[in-house]
């Protein structure tokens, strides 16, 4: 079966608790569950990870570059501030998308600019949790024309 990292970074943790008039009641376990569900409908075998550090998530996208065909990656804030994690996602050669479950663009003008997006294959912004499964079916179609 295909395997496809989902990578969530940091505060990411607190989904359901931390402010939920921007990021909704659902919580990182949710999402989780419904992205396992929905890869195996899909023939795709999901994995889970979460780190609040930049070496860890630059460590699990090398690793994933190993062992998966795919990344669905949240960065957090990092999508803003970190170039080694940008080149992570350029040494890799799968693909990643980007992914956020606020409208980036329609916060606070530091926000608007993401330095990982160029390394990626698209970008999902702005639907909520639903942004993580509109990016795997993304992924699981350019997967599967590749």
């Amino acid at each position: 079966m295909t395997k496809i990292l989902v990578l969530h970074g940091p505060n990411l943790n607190l989904l359901g608790k931390r402010e939920p008039e921007i990021y909704g009641d659902v919580t990182i376990g949710d999402i989780n569950k419904r992205l396992k569900a929905l890869g195996n409908e899909l023939g795709l075998e999901v994995f889970a990870l979460q780190s609040n550090r930049e070496g860890e998530l630059i460590d699990a996208l090398h690793e994933a570059g190993k062992t998966s065909m795919g990344v669905i990656f949240n960065p957090g804030g990092y999508t803003h501030t970190s170039v080694a994690i940008r080149d992570a996602v350029s040494a890799i050669d799968i693909p990643v998308v980007e992914v956020h479950i606020s409208n980036i663009l329609a916060r606070e003008d530091f926000r608007h600019r993401s330095l990982i997006a160029p390394a990626c294959a698209g970008v999902v912004s702005g639907f909520g949790w639903r942004s993580y499964t509109l990016a795997l079916r993304a992924l699981s179609e350019i997967i599967k024309t590749a």
